[in-house]
């Protein structure tokens, strides 16, 4: 997928999200490690959300292990950096033409 239909994925997802009650925090945070499409917040809980997006076969495959501690250690670093204490979680949104799948806590 190009680098724009993925910022548009990415745009559509926040979109979606906040229509959910989310508050949109930050998006494309980008370090050395890796990258987090989006990061909200909602009941007071940090919701990392990593965006996948496929019209010919099911994104969540290309949610890896590889990827997962690549959102994880990011994640640890952005809240390191915007000094927030709070619980958090790591999430996949899943764009299926015009749909969207939530789906929480993927790392359990």
């Amino acid at each position: 997928m190009s680098r724009e239909k993925g910022f548009a994925a990415e745009t559509s997802a926040a979109d979606w999200l906040a229509t959910q009650g989310f508050e949109i925090v930050d998006r494309n945070f980008v370090e050395k490690i890796g990258e987090l499409d989006i990061v909200a917040r909602k009941d007071g809980v940090i919701h990392f959300v990593e965006v996948k997006s496929g019209a010919s076969f099911d994104p969540i495959y290309q949610i890896t292990p590889a990827k997962l501690r690549k959102v994880i250690a990011t994640a640890h670093i952005w809240l390191q950096k915007h000094r927030v204490h709070s619980p958090f979680t790591i999430d996949a949104l899943i764009a299926r033409q015009d749909s969207f799948e939530l789906i929480e806590n993927i790392t359990m």
